[in-house]
């Protein structure tokens, strides 16, 4: 389905996500759709962050919003997802067993989540866009398994009926006898059953509401009628008035905390965002503008900091759902979003009654289905080093630090790259000693290399020579034995880095040093932009570098005689 022009005019088309009158039935439906997908997974993800309810459900409607008029992919929606969540949850823990004060935590950890806006925006300005998911799918699939088996396990408490004992990943598993021994068994059995819903709703009725909203009902519903008498943990009251304004707070000892976190957050962020309307380009058939929906990314976390919401993200279920229903603009984003706040405003009393057990049912679901389990049998099979990367990812997402898993991950990921592009590139750096050797040279120049008889040496590059080729330079440079000249051939060089660059110089300067014949022949471009910037041209005779390589070769051999 072609996205059709927009009724306003083009620049607040551009602005406005697209917004007009042009496909209002479609955003409608799209919109009613989406806000129906968000409200249990907003209540969801609230509860499971410690910010409470209220946090998630305006989270959800503030930058759903702010998304959808600033953002860049006009079918998408955003709202607090998994992974955000996850970051979130753990900068509260860490700011909650810093202080005393349970409010001073709440905004600082709001101040995150505004300075982690800021990143986003800074992000879109410096036009990362294109750069942000450019990251080795090894390192993106165990940094979201990571994600999704730390949501898992942080609601083992939940399900066995007790609050979340705190210290994350590891204080879970460590507090798991206690948890054991205070299992409540009603509880535990209204979360097995809000999850048999959701594995098991018919598919035809998922195409008409979603399971996680069945599952929500069915949930609240046994638990009134089947477990009356019994004491069941739930929401409690959530506030139907507008949210307040939580204004930036940070105390000196928190700030390298508040900081590395914002970028943490904001990164992750982006990521999720972008990966999200590589899937929406692809349904729609349109193309996302990745710098602008960054700023509307960041726009939004920092209205949603500001009120006390959740930091949220581009959510690739509700978009999916939104697209498959009609939606195509922003409009669908807005509607989405009112819609919310309708339902906060003026029913939230009904949220009260549902069991926090059955959020941790969802939440538990959620946090499998972030798991990358196809890719995760597979890696193996397809690459020893692959599984590698992935699974250290993994490990260190959960028991370590989000931040270092990123940072281990790319970095391996980049040395396991560098490694086999040098080993390419390495095959374009030899030494040719005679005519037999080089069989792409000219038969003039084969019969002159033959007719100096190893007295003159042909030194070719090809390719990119990046850092990792400097040491296949040094290496066939030592090889050179007893010779009279040297022709460093740089005609098929397409790029090259400064480290070559180095070690081209030094090669040369050795041969000069050994009182050789030395020419420097071919480089063009960049590439002889460099060798001028490190001044090698200035070190030989002109007749030695404004040469052809023929030419080189019969100056060379003339000078034998």
């Amino acid at each position: 389905m072609t996205i059709a022009p927009a009724a306003a005019t083009p620049s607040a088309g551009r602005i406005f996500n697209h917004i007009g009158r042009h496909n209002i039935r479609g955003d409608v439906f799209g919109g009613l759709t989406a806000a129906v997908i968000a409200l249990p997974m907003a209540l969801a993800f609230g509860v499971a962050s410690g910010a409470g309810a209220a946090a998630g459900l305006w989270s959800a409607a503030i930058i759903g919003m702010v998304t959808a008029l600033f953002g860049g992919t006009p079918a998408l929606i955003s709202e607090p997802t998994g992974p955000m969540t996850v970051v979130f949850t753990a900068v509260l823990a860490s700011l909650t067993a810093r202080t005393s004060d349970p409010a001073e935590a709440l905004a600082i950890a709001f101040t995150v989540v505004m300075l982690a806006g800021v990143f986003q925006i800074l992000y879109g300005a410096l036009q990362l866009g294109r750069y942000i998911t450019q990251m080795p799918y090894t390192v993106i699939s165990g940094f979201m398994s990571g994600i999704g088996t730390i949501l898992i396990v942080l609601q083992i408490g939940p399900l066995l009926g007790q609050a979340p004992p705190g210290g994350g990943v590891l204080g879970t598993l460590q507090s798991l006898p206690e948890l054991l021994q205070g299992l409540r068994p009603m509880e535990s059995l209204l979360a097995a059953l809000t999850l048999l819903v959701l594995w098991f709703t018919p598919e035809r009725l998922k195409r008409l509401v979603p399971a996680q909203l069945v599952a929500l009902i069915v949930g609240t519903l046994v638990s009134l009628v089947a477990f009356q008498g019994v004491e069941l943990r739930r929401i409690g009251a959530i506030s139907s008035t507008l949210p307040q304004l939580s204004w930036p707070a940070l105390a000196p000892d928190v700030w390298q905390l508040v900081l590395v976190n914002a970028a943490l957050l904001g990164m992750l962020g982006s990521i999720d965002c972008l990966l999200t309307c590589l899937v929406a380009d692809s349904l729609t058939r349109s193309e996302h503008r990745s710098n602008k929906e960054l700023v509307g990314q960041g726009l939004a976390n920092i209205v949603a900091g500001l009120f006390g919401a959740l930091p949220g993200s581009g959510a690739t279920t509700a978009t999916v759902v939104n697209i498959q229903a009609g939606g195509r603009t922003g409009l669908s984003g807005v509607l989405r979003a009112l819609i919310l706040a309708g339902i906060i405003l003026a029913g939230s009393g009904l949220a009260a009654r549902i069991p926090l057990a059955v959020l941790a049912a969802i939440v538990f679901k959620v946090g499998i289905d972030i798991v990358d389990w196809g890719f995760l049998v597979r890696v193996p099979q397809l690459s020893r080093k692959g599984a590698l990367i992935t699974y250290v990812v993994i490990g260190l997402t959960v028991l370590v630090d989000l931040m270092v898993a990123v940072g281990v991950g790319i970095f391996i990921a980049n040395i396991v790259t560098i490694d086999k592009m040098s080993a390419m590139q390495t095959r374009g750096v030899r030494l040719v000693s005679t005519g037999d050797d080089a069989a792409d040279l000219s038969e003039p120049e084969q019969a002159l290399l033959n007719a100096a008889a190893g007295r003159v040496l042909l030194f070719q590059l090809n390719g990119s020579m990046i850092f990792g080729v400097a040491k296949a330079i040094n290496r066939e440079h030592n090889a050179i034995g007893d010779c009279d000249a040297v022709i460093f051939d740089l005609s098929e060089v397409v790029h090259l880095g400064l480290t070559a660059a180095l070690a081209i110089e030094n090669a040369v300067e050795e041969a000069i040093e050994a009182g050789r014949n030395v020419y420097v022949v071919g480089a063009r471009g960049t590439t002889r932009q460099r060798l001028d910037q490190f001044k090698l041209y200035e070190q030989l005779p002109v007749d030695h570098t404004e040469l052809s390589r023929q030419q080189a070769l019969t100056h060379a051999v003339q000078a034998l005689a």
